[in-house]
């Protein structure tokens, strides 16, 4: 069963937004996703929290509600907070252009090296993901000599 997704897109100056959106749509499909719609929204500059603007994050919501969507695919790479950010206000999964490109990837990787050149990239790709709610992998500690761990040291 296909996943159903909605596109969404900030144009800003880019004079191949258009053609952008087009070469989602189609990475989307090679991904076995089922478009149901698609938003655009025109911004200079994409939102720091949230990628789109706020009146845009509601109007997502209410539209993955009616489409029956489960998550969001975004034109852009976007970082580890407004992937959050979008998630928590939406309540759907938000899949950026770089880890829908990986994922594509990582389903047509035959041999055993390309499985893992794709493995190495995914990881590069979610490591400054990695930080949970509330936590941070701070590398500095109190203390001296083993003592002097941070809480990141341990957890990597």
């Amino acid at each position: 069963m296909e996943r159903k997704v909605i596109l969404v897109g900030v144009s800003g100056s880019d004079k191949d937004f258009d053609y952008s959106m087009i070469e989602l749509f189609n990475l989307a499909k090679a991904n076995n996703y089922d478009v149901v719609d698609e938003v655009r929204q025109n911004l200079e500059t994409a939102h720091k929290a949230t990628y789109v603007g706020k009146g845009k994050v509601e109007e997502l919501k209410q539209l993955a509600e009616m489409q029956d969507a489960e998550a969001f695919v975004i034109n852009d790479e976007l970082t580890a907070s407004q992937i959050r950010n979008l998630e928590e206000a939406t309540e759907r999964m938000v899949i950026d252009r770089t880890a829908l490109i990986l994922s594509i990837f990582a389903d047509r990787a035959k041999t055993r090296e390309a499985q893992l050149q794709v493995q190495i990239a995914m990881l590069q790709y979610e490591l400054p993901r990695m930080i949970g709610e509330g936590e941070s992998l701070d590398q500095q500690g109190g203390g001296s000599g083993l003592r002097n761990r941070g809480s990141g040291e341990k957890k990597t």
